[in-house]
């Protein structure tokens, strides 16, 4: 079948590719392949799924034939580079299994018909497990999704299927119900940056024939982005430019990956940032008075400077929050809507497409009119709630629903401002010594201009001066 990759195989008779060569004739496998996980053990994160006795453990060691009791099929959600291909030759290594895998770009209905019949040939003629890892998924349409599952249901097969996308959403709701859904998370850098360093030693890796230093090394995880087969490519790139310098008369030493390497390999220049010191501060700075100052440009050159960085999106959009209540304010009151609405779909998306969500945010913040009134009153009214002033609350004012409160003047004198002529009504609202105290001072910026001229209506009538 054309649109398998490779022939069904056995699992424990699967070609040892990692480890050819081109002087055994045929090309080497990319690094990534070659570092592929054999067992559990070894699979670098998801550690919230691989306790003892969790359901990928015992899918993992499971053996025998699929039946009523057999394994149960899996569905791996989460990231590219997080391990889903990994876990899927994991446990197709068990005793008893044969490995198919189908791609949802190119397979169709057929396909996956084909082998759920195969797969019943294999149990009854061999007492042998069909795992079929199925990538992407979610690119199946219902048809194709309803296809599997009988083969689901009869546990005819094992199915492993991988995607990106949110399950409750792209897969059918009998095959979700038929199956474990287990969610992987994003590598964190401590765990790229131990999968390369081990990539550089290990025999079935670079065998040790370069070296890392700090720099390259950090470059690499940071390109990586929490991509284990990313970080893999890229270290392999790296190494081959600084192999590909290596003097052939010299003494075959171990070469050292510089960071100038991991440039030139992937064409991408480190960003001389740090997240914990100075440049995490003067960048964040520079980007929020950038902002201010409505230079859209220069905002998102900042912004793009902290995300190629691998700055938390979620800090950006937090700081993009803030900006658009201190430096927007009330000029643009739809600022804070959308910033806010930018934090969620950051938390929703993720990185990489939440870059376009943050860049439409810091575009409409940067080009909108400002106005730090809101901000200048609240802390007017927090200095002199410090300084002491503001003490006691009007008797009209005060909770006059429980026993007795009337007795104490409560509410005497109240106006219902409903009652009023446009819904305001003349009465003292603040203390008495802060009769008169402005500490909301709107701009002539936006829509603040017309709430200027709104306010002072409702100071004078509110203040008696006017009507």
């Amino acid at each position: 079948m054309s649109d398998l990759f490779g022939a069904a195989r056995t699992a424990g008779q699967e070609p040892e590719q990692e480890d050819d060569d081109a002087a055994g004739g045929r090309p080497r496998s990319p690094l990534a392949v070659r570092m592929r996980p054999r067992t559990l053990d070894d699979v670098v994160g998801q550690q919230h799924l691989l306790g003892a006795g969790s359901p990928l453990r015992l899918l993992a060691a499971g053996g025998g034939q699929a039946g009523p009791a057999g394994p149960s099929s899996v569905i791996l959600w989460g990231p590219p580079g997080t391990g889903k291909t990994t876990l899927a030759h994991v446990i197709a290594r068990g005793p008893g299994r044969k490995f198919v895998e189908l791609s949802a770009i190119t397979a169709g209905v057929k396909d996956v018909r084909k082998v759920i019949d195969d797969a019943l040939t294999a149990r009854d003629l061999h007492r042998t497990t069909t795992v079929l890892f199925l990538d992407e998924i979610h690119r199946f349409n219902k048809a194709q999704q309803d296809a599997l599952l009988p083969g689901v249901e009869n546990r005819w097969v094992v199915l492993i299927a991988a995607t990106t996308e949110n399950p409750s959403f792209s897969v059918v709701s009998p095959l979700l119900s038929r199956s474990l859904l287990l969610t992987l998370q994003p590598l964190t850098s401590g765990d790229i940056e131990g999968l390369l360093q081990k990539a550089v030693t290990d025999q079935r890796g670079l065998a040790g024939k370069v070296t890392l230093s700090p720099d390259a090394l950090e470059h690499l995880v940071r390109l990586a982005a929490g991509d284990a087969r990313r970080g893999l490519t890229t270290l392999e790139a790296a190494a081959g430019v600084a192999l590909s310098e290596r003097d052939p008369e010299g003494p075959d030493t171990a070469v050292q990956v510089e960071l100038a390497h991991a440039e030139r390999a992937v064409d991408a220049a480190a960003v001389r940032y740090d997240r914990a010191g100075d440049q995490h501060y003067d960048v964040i700075s520079a980007f929020i008075k950038s902002v201010r100052g409505s230079d859209v440009d220069a905002a998102l050159h900042y912004l793009a400077r902290m995300l190629e960085a691998g700055e938390d999106p979620r800090f950006l959009a937090r700081r993009i929050i803030i900006s658009a209540a201190e430096d927007v304010g009330m000029a643009d009151p739809t600022a804070l809507q959308t910033a806010v609405a930018a934090a969620q779909a950051v938390q929703l998306i993720g990185m990489p497409e939440a870059r376009i969500v943050l860049a439409e945010a810091v575009v409409h913040l940067a080009t909108a009119p400002k106005s730090n009134a809101a901000y200048l009153g609240i802390n007017a009214a927090i200095g002199d709630v410090r300084a002491g002033r503001g003490t006691g609350i009007p008797a009209h004012l005060r909770d006059a629903h429980y026993p007795g409160s009337k007795q104490l003047g409560h509410g005497k004198g109240y106006v219902y401002a409903h009652d009023q002529p446009h819904s305001v009504a003349r009465q003292q609202y603040p203390p008495d010594d802060l009769v008169g105290r402005d500490y909301y001072l709107p701009t002539g910026n936006g829509a603040e201009r017309d709430i200027a001229a709104r306010l002072a209506r409702l100071r004078g009538i509110i203040r008696g001066s006017g009507t």
